[in-house]
């Protein structure tokens, strides 16, 4: 059997109500951790960390067609177990609710990565939804600094209670560096999040870009503390 190969970014600018599909990578087990996924990126997101690995996506802007990246994954089914929504903030996209339910459609189990910024889009699709990786960004000191925009730790607080309410499988996890929270910080937020119920953590060494070696690593003992707190934590 042929299978399609991966869609090209258009050449033609897409009309103004496409979606802002920004990128798309065909397989990839890391995105949803264990799992074999497509990961769809959307353009487009209202805050501005300053560490951000995917900058060419915080602007609005459809480089893929969504009906030729719809045509690529269902020529995957039976190859890949799910599609991952990604970006940029993928809850920016007004058409995300129909997108997710056409790759339900074709058998995926649908992700979606998010910094919480919009609580009341994920209320929209959570019931699609069989996985979550929402991106803490600080404690409630460090958030503004982070995002670049006031007021920005409360949506996705949010976020996290939906997601503990809603009994739907995720993944808490932070881009952690000491210049931004201390390890003493870091442990107080972990704390506060075990207490409200979350069950998997993830940090993830800061980063010059995806490739590099991070310049700092949690301790020994800082790892074993956030081992302790939760059923799963992972430190990469």
């Amino acid at each position: 059997m042929a299978h399609a190969a991966p869609p090209r970014p258009v050449t033609q600018p897409l009309p103004r109500h496409s979606a802002a599909v920004g990128g798309l990578t065909p397989f990839s087990t890391v995105d949803w951790p264990g799992t074999l996924a497509a990961v769809v990126f959307i353009a487009g997101c209202p805050w501005r960390c300053h560490y951000c690995h995917n900058p060419e996506l915080q602007t609005r802007a459809a480089r893929y067609d969504w009906r030729d990246v719809r045509a690529f994954l269902d020529n995957r089914q039976g190859l890949l177990d799910a599609v991952v929504f990604s970006g940029g903030e993928p809850l920016s996209e007004p058409r995300l609710p129909s997108m997710i339910r056409e790759a339900r459609r074709m058998g995926f189990r649908i992700g979606l990565h998010t910094a919480g910024i919009y609580p009341l889009r994920l209320a929209d699709v959570l019931r699609y939804l069989d996985w979550v990786g929402l991106d803490i960004k600080a404690d409630a000191q460090g958030y503004d600094d982070i995002t670049g925009r006031r007021d920005s730790q409360r949506p996705a607080q949010a976020c996290l209670t939906q997601l503990l309410t809603a009994g739907v499988d995720f993944e808490c996890r932070i881009t952690w560096h000491p210049d931004w929270l201390s390890e003493a910080r870091l442990l107080a937020l972990a704390g506060e999040l075990a207490r409200r119920g979350v069950k998997r953590f993830a940090v993830q060494s800061a980063r010059a870009s995806p490739d590099a070696t991070p310049a700092w690593h949690l301790t020994a003992p800082a790892q074993a503390a956030l081992q302790a707190l939760f059923e799963q934590f992972a430190y990469r």
